[in-house]
């Protein structure tokens, strides 16, 4: 597999559990060296200790220079994973400005600045790989968190920018957007997560599959849940009879409770 061979140089945010944990364990067990990042110290350290990386603990959005001293020097793959879920404040509700932010910062941002650390590298060199763990709700939507949906739909764009204007220099990028996942993420999603996500929730080690299989086939959009496919071209193809399934949804879920 090109760059997750014996020796290549990975960074996985946000590993120390869930989807970020899965790919990567899947890289060690393909010979990588992987720096394990995480807000959590302990949860970084047990996972590297567990596939013989490195632990870097702290904030996804400036990892970057520490991570590649840690692996002498290169990276040559960039798993932006680590994200946040929150709340934002409905219209008409007092607005938690802060929970926009942080969703800006970590869902977005933290991409912008890796990949601005990282590409004066990568392209000198003519070759990198920046995996951007997105989600499906950064092509649909997902009811009853704006922030996520809409800073989902921010690190997709910024993906595909990144594609469209650096893969004729050597730059491979992915965008991973799975449904519903078995993670502390959708544990936390609250009744929307149980009503949309959790009837289809795959495991993490599925999206790892994904991903190493699109990484193989060189795709760009990586699709754990193929049906979100048919979903995304319904939206493009009938925007208002994709919005009308999607506002009975939400009357489903309001009428929950």
């Amino acid at each position: 597999m090109v760059q997750a061979e014996q020796g290549a140089k990975v960074v996985v945010t946000g590993a120390g559990g869930g989807i970020g944990a899965a790919v990567a364990r899947r890289f060690a067990d393909r010979g990588a060296q992987v720096v394990v990042n995480d807000l959590d110290a302990g949860r970084a350290k047990s996972v590297a200790d567990e596939i013989g990386g490195v632990a870097v603990p702290g904030d996804a959005s400036s990892v970057v220079e520490e991570a590649r001293e840690a692996l002498g020097g290169t990276i040559d793959v960039y798993c932006a994973n680590a994200g946040v879920g929150r709340d934002g404040g409905r219209p008409g509700e007092p607005l938690d400005e802060q929970g926009w932010a942080l969703s800006w910062d970590v869902n977005v941002m933290a991409h912008v600045r890796a990949a601005h650390a990282l590409l004066p590298d990568w392209l000198e060199r003519g070759s990198g790989r920046f995996v951007s763990t997105v989600s499906a709700a950064g092509l649909l939507t997902m009811i009853g968190t704006a922030p996520y949906s809409v800073t989902k739909h921010g690190a997709y764009a910024f993906a595909e920018w990144l594609s469209l204007t650096y893969r004729h220099r050597g730059v491979k990028v992915h965008a991973i957007c799975p449904q519903g996942v078995r993670t502390d993420m959708l544990d936390a999603s609250g009744s929307a997560g149980d009503l949309v996500l959790r009837p289809t929730a795959i495991e993490p080690d599925d999206v790892a599959d994904a991903l190493f299989r699109g990484i193989e086939e060189d795709r760009f959009l990586i699709l754990p849940h193929p049906e979100v496919a048919e979903y995304y071209r319904a939206r493009a193809a009938e925007p208002d009879r994709w919005l009308s399934g999607m506002n009975r949804i939400q009357q489903q879920w309001e009428a929950t409770g």
